[in-house]
């Protein structure tokens, strides 16, 4: 009778084994593969680790990390366009008051004041988006564009950003007919086209006087020389460049060589905070060494190389250091 107690209970024994051994099968082949297989942890990505600010494919221009030069250079908390709530920090803003004499009495925030009663205050949001990839064109006016054949490249770009007295007319084929900035100040204003942001580059107290008084009453007739008392452009779309601005350009990229930076290269560093990704074409003398507009038939024409205000020669080194950097595209 022990005996069998024992086998019996044996036997219960073995039934309660093969019953768990069961269960614990069946929990091994039909839990979901992902709570069965070891998770394997992928390297994470660039996206991942917070390092891309954009949509593009390849890099963008405000992704963290790059070279030590480039860093050392970019600041992307700079704002480059002035709001009615921008903050003029007073020693940028006291260096710029003395780029040019305006001969002018009146205080920044007074002139400021006046013109965003005639133009509002920008609302565009330069930050970049991971949904979008917003690429620019940069286009100078170097005589090297003639014959180029980069016309179509150029119109591609989201953006296409020109200066000055830029004529398109008669030479699409290398510089393209799209234009959606154009830079200028009063000595090189022209009618810009419906659609187009007139982006003013005040280098002086003065011609922020002339924007407000070129879309209103015209009374502002000279500055140093004999300007255009009026401009045709959308008020909703002016930008005028923040002093402030000027002096990071000054003191991060041209490292105050000449008296201050250039159109193009303002327009340069401009593009590279507020596009994700940026062409630069028509730049430095032509393949002769000359340095002359495009449009202009007398080669020698517009030379500015020399001429004790801008550093040719530097601004040069700058741009060829970004396209090596890969920060920008340049067409030669």
């Amino acid at each position: 009778m022990l005996l069998r107690k024992k086998v019996c209970a044996a036997l219960i024994v073995a039934i309660l084994f093969l019953m768990l051994a069961s269960h614990s099968i069946q929990r091994r082949h039909f839990l979901p593969l992902s709570l069965t297989l070891p998770i394997i942890q992928a390297t994470p990505t660039n996206w991942e680790r917070g390092k891309v600010t954009c949509g593009c494919i390849e890099s963008c221009i405000s992704d963290f990390g790059g070279s030590n030069w480039f860093q050392q250079r970019y600041d992307k908390t700079q704002e480059p366009v002035l709001r009615t709530n921008s903050i003029m920090d007073p020693d940028a803003l006291k260096w710029w008051l003395h780029l040019q004499q305006s001969g002018n009495d009146r205080t920044p925030e007074d002139v400021m004041a006046e013109m965003f009663k005639v133009i509002p205050s920008p609302t565009v949001d330069f930050r970049p988006l991971t949904s979008r990839c917003h690429t620019c064109a940069v286009v100078g006016n170097s005589g090297r564009l003639r014959q180029s054949g980069n016309g179509k490249i150029i119109d591609s770009h989201d953006s296409v950003i020109r200066m000055n007295k830029a004529v398109t007319r008669g030479f699409a084929k290398d510089v393209g007919n799209r234009t959606t900035h154009h830079f200028l100040y009063p000595e090189s204003a022209v009618d810009v086209d419906h659609g187009v942001s007139l982006v003013l580059l005040p280098f002086k107290l003065r011609d922020i006087e002339w924007l407000t008084s070129a879309l209103s009453t015209g009374k502002v007739k000279m500055t140093y020389m004999r300007v255009k008392d009026r401009v045709a452009a959308d008020k909703n779309k002016i930008l005028v460049v923040n002093p402030v601005f000027f002096k990071y350009v000054n003191d991060h990229w041209t490292e105050r060589h000449g008296r201050y930076p250039s159109t193009g290269m303002l327009a340069i560093i401009f593009a590279l905070h507020i596009c994700d990704q940026v062409s630069v074409f028509g730049y430095g003398a032509d393949e002769q060494g000359n340095w002359h507009h495009y449009w202009e038939e007398n080669r020698y024409a517009g030379a500015f190389r020399k001429t004790g205000v801008h550093s040719a020669e530097f601004e040069t080194q700058i741009i060829h250091n970004l396209a090596k950097e890969g920060k920008i595209r340049l067409y030669l």
